[in-house]
């Protein structure tokens, strides 16, 4: 049974994995949600040595899944923990290939990679903000929880660098939420099939649908990594 490392997005704490967590846990699977710095790290490659001090040594080439922005880190953790796969959950893809950082790629375009209603907002400054743009599918007690764990973090070093990582290296599974209000969906299903080479596989739900669906999550992060 593959053992499981969580990366949390740019607009919550690792305890918004608590409940993917839990989920894998009691399917018989180790599990940990790392928690990204807000200082002492500039480079992916930086980032993803302070997360793989956070994994027990005893977990062996576990699965890595990042979320949204976080998926800027995912080839370098990757690497750094010998991850038989990568999971993206709604999460940038790196434009290796074509060597421009995220922040190069939204500016050529900005709607084409995020929903123009997305661009700007922050959703710690207000509940109603995170609940309509990230939790939007969950029910009142998810929501609840959910909106616990909201909190800003700061990725803007790496976002303005080109990836040095590939991300296609290692086999990958990418999760597409078809109700995203941040990402495009076009765009995350054109990033999983052009820079990683899988289709993706589209789930209903927001841009953080683990949220709602945490168990749900969990059959998803293990798709193809089992065996």
């Amino acid at each position: 049974m593959p053992d499981v490392v969580l990366v949390h997005g740019t607009t919550q704490t690792a305890a918004g994995f608590d409940g993917v967590v839990e989920a894998l846990r009691r399917s018989g699977h180790r599990a940990r949600a790392v928690s990204v710095p807000g200082a002492g790290a500039r480079t992916a490659g930086e980032y993803a040595r302070i997360l793989a001090a956070q994994v027990p040594e005893t977990f062996d080439r576990p699965v890595v899944a990042a979320h949204s922005a976080s998926g800027l880190l995912l080839p370098a953790l990757a690497e750094e923990l010998d991850s038989r796969r990568q999971v993206w959950i709604a999460a940038v893809v790196p434009d290796h290939a074509g060597r421009r950082s995220l922040m190069e790629e939204v500016r050529a375009d900005p709607p084409s990679v995020f929903n123009p209603d997305w661009i700007g907002v922050d959703p710690a400054s207000d509940p109603a903000l995170a609940a309509r743009f990230l939790f939007h599918d969950a029910g009142p007690d998810a929501l609840r929880r959910a909106l616990g764990t909201v909190a800003l973090c700061d990725l803007s070093s790496v976002l303005a660098a080109p990836s040095e990582h590939d991300p296609a290296r290692r086999p990958s599974t990418y999760l597409l939420p078809l109700g995203d209000r941040a990402l495009q969906v076009s765009w995350m299903r054109r990033a999983a099939r052009e820079r990683l080479g899988v289709e993706p596989v589209e789930v209903e739900g927001g841009h953080n649908f683990y949220a709602a669906r945490p168990g749900r999550c969990a059959r998803l992060i293990l798709h193809g990594a089992e065996g």
